[in-house]
């Protein structure tokens, strides 16, 4: 029987988009991890099978969707479009600030182009322009836009 929403499904998965060099963007493989150099940035993570709840809204709704019906022992590769994953790039997403005003939020921090914020709502911006006068801050998640594969196997459903 295959996973059904509300049931208890552990993974294995790579995800990987879907760009000429197949870059690898996540996975629950520690040796994917190294080879992608994934594990290196991010040393404190530990890679394990992911155990989720499909129709739950734990992930994003084209990975939710290509798990169901699946059956343990299963491997897929899902596809996910950006209108199932992060959505498309949205130039509503790209906020302009006053540079001196911003600058004060940031305690006197000169900001600088490839910068990373987040608000006290917790969105993470990366900020994409400084001149003289203003400062940009696009907001769009740093997938949006892109169309993903996630290499899956299923280990088990409970």
């Amino acid at each position: 029987m295959g996973i059904e929403p509300g049931d208890q499904a552990t993974i294995e998965y790579t995800g990987r988009l879907t760009d000429e060099d197949g870059t690898v963007f996540d996975t629950s493989r520690e040796e994917v991890a190294e080879e992608a150099g994934l594990a290196e940035a991010q040393p404190e993570r530990e890679y394990e099978p992911l155990t989720v709840e499909p129709g739950a809204g734990q992930l994003i709704e084209g990975f939710d969707e290509g798990l169901i019906g699946l059956e343990e022992g299963d491997t897929e590769t899902i596809t996910v479009p950006p209108e199932k994953g992060y959505g498309e790039k949205s130039d509503d997403r790209i906020m302009e600030r006053d540079r001196d005003e911003f600058e004060q939020l940031l305690d006197g921090e000169v900001p600088e182009e490839g910068m990373m914020i987040q608000t006290e709502q917790q969105q993470v911006g990366e900020i994409v322009h400084v001149d003289e006068e203003v400062v940009r801050i696009d907001f769009n998640h740093e997938l949006a836009g892109e169309t993903l594969e996630f290499d899956v196997e299923v280990v088990s459903i409970d």
